[in-house]
C-alpha cells in the first residue's frame, strides 16, 4: 500500500471538506428553488413575461362587483363589502403547513403544502371543516404573507403548494404566486375545490394551475341546493368547470417517484341514502372526461356541522353502500381509481 504523506492527507481532507460543505449548500439551493423537480411549472415562463401578474390584476378588478363564483352576489369587495361568501377584498387564511392527510400522490416523503382559506361560497351544511368555512376562523394576511408561506413551504420540502378553498381569494393567489416566483418558487401549484367554479375564471388559469383537485359532490340539482345553500346549479356548473380543468392539464398520472405534478384528480365523497347521486357521477365522468381519470372516492363521510338537522344525512355510511359506489364505478369503465379497500371487505 502506498504511504501517503501529511501534506497529502491535509490536502485530501481539505479536499473532502470543501465538497461536503459544497454538497451542503447546493442541497439547501435545490430546496428552495425547487431544483430537484422535474420540469418547470408553466407559471414561471407567465410571471417572467408578466402575464401572471396581469392575470391576478384582472381578477381583482372582478371584486368591484364580485362574480368570481358562480353565486356571481356582486358585493363590492373591494370597498370592504362582504360576498355571500362572508369574505372581502381582505385576504384571510387559516392556517398552512405541510399536510400528509392528502392523496398520496401529492403527499409523498415531504407532505403537501397546504394553505387552507378562509370562508367559502359553497357553504355545505356538513362541511367537516365548518369553523373556518362557515365561521370565519383565520386571520388577515396580505399577498406578501401568502408568497412568504410557498416559499417556507418548498424549504420545508414539500411536493407541491395546495390550496385548498380558493376560489373566492383567485386574485390574492395569482398576485401571490408572481411575488413568489420572482423569489423561486417552483413547486407545481393545486388547486384544491369544491368543484363548483366559474369557467371564465378558470380559463384564466390556463398554465397557473397544475393540478386541480375538485369535489363532484351532487349528480342533483335538488340536493345541491338543499344541503349546499341553495346551490341548484352545482352539477351544470361543475360539469362545465370539470370539462375546462381537463382540457387545461389531462388526466393525472404519478411520475416514476409516485408523485403527481400535473393533471385532474377528481374527489367525490360518497354521502348516505345516496345523497351523492354517484352512479350518476361516474357515469358522467367516464362518458364525458376519460375513462382514465383519477378518481378518489372517498369513505370520509361523517355528519358535522348542520348536518344533524337532516336525518338521512345524520349518519356515516355503511360499507355496503361503499361498495356499491366503487361497482358503480367499475361498470362505468373507470380504471384509475382510489378506493378505501378497508370498506370493500
Amino acid at each position: 500500500m502506498k504511504k501517503i504523506s501529511r501534506r497529502e492527507f491535509i490536502k485530501g481532507s481539505l479536499f473532502l471538506g470543501f465538497m461536503g460543505i459544497f454538497y451542503m449548500g447546493f442541497k439547501q439551493w435545490a430546496r428552495k428553488s425547487g431544483a430537484n423537480s422535474l420540469g418547470t411549472p408553466h407559471y414561471r415562463a407567465l410571471h417572467k413575461n408578466g402575464r401572471l401578474k396581469k392575470i391576478g390584476q384582472e381578477l381583482w378588478d372582478r371584486m368591484e362587483k364580485c362574480d368570481l363564483c358562480p353565486r356571481r352576489c356582486g358585493a363590492n369587495r373591494l370597498q370592504g363589502q362582504e360576498g355571500f361568501c362572508h369574505a372581502s377584498s381582505q385576504l384571510e387564511i387559516s392556517s398552512f403547513h405541510s399536510h400528509f392527510g392528502e392523496e398520496r400522490e401529492l403527499v409523498g416523503k415531504g407532505g403537501s403544502g397546504t394553505i387552507f382559506m378562509t370562508n367559502c361560497s359553497l357553504r355545505c351544511v356538513f362541511c367537516i371543516n365548518w369553523d373556518i368555512s362557515h365561521e370565519g376562523k383565520g386571520r388577515v394576511e396580505d399577498i406578501d404573507d401568502m408568497a412568504n408561506m410557498m416559499l417556507d413551504l418548498q424549504e420545508r420540502g414539500c411536493h407541491n403548494i395546495n390550496f385548498v378553498t380558493p376560489t373566492h381569494y383567485v386574485p390574492h393567489i395569482v398576485l401571490a404566486v408572481d411575488k413568489a416566483a420572482s423569489q423561486g418558487l417552483r413547486l407545481p401549484l393545486v388547486y384544491n375545490t369544491c368543484g363548483w367554479e366559474q369557467v371564465d375564471v378558470l380559463k384564466k388559469l390556463d398554465g397557473i394551475i397544475d393540478i386541480y383537485l375538485p369535489d363532484f359532490k351532487y349528480a342533483s340539482g335538488e340536493m345541491a341546493s338543499k344541503y349546499s345553500a341553495g346551490a341548484n346549479s352545482y352539477p351544470e356548473v361543475t360539469k362545465a368547470s370539470l370539462r375546462e380543468m381537463h382540457r387545461q392539464v389531462g388526466d393525472a398520472k404519478p411520475k416514476e417517484d409516485g408523485l403527481i405534478d400535473r393533471g385532474l384528480m377528481i374527489r367525490h365523497l360518497v354521502m348516505p341514502n345516496n345523497v351523492a347521486g354517484t352512479k350518476e357521477v361516474m357515469e358522467w365522468i367516464a362518458k364525458n372526461l376519460s375513462k382514465d381519470t383519477y378518481v378518489n372516492i372517498m369513505s370520509q363521510y361523517q355528519p358535522c356541522y348542520r348536518a344533524f338537522d337532516y336525518k338521512e344525512i345524520s349518519r356515516r355510511i355503511t360499507s355496503q353502500e361503499y361498495r356499491e359506489a366503487v361497482q358503480y364505478a367499475f361498470d362505468a369503465g373507470l380504471t384509475n381509481l382510489k378506493v378505501q379497500s378497508a370498506h370493500l371487505l
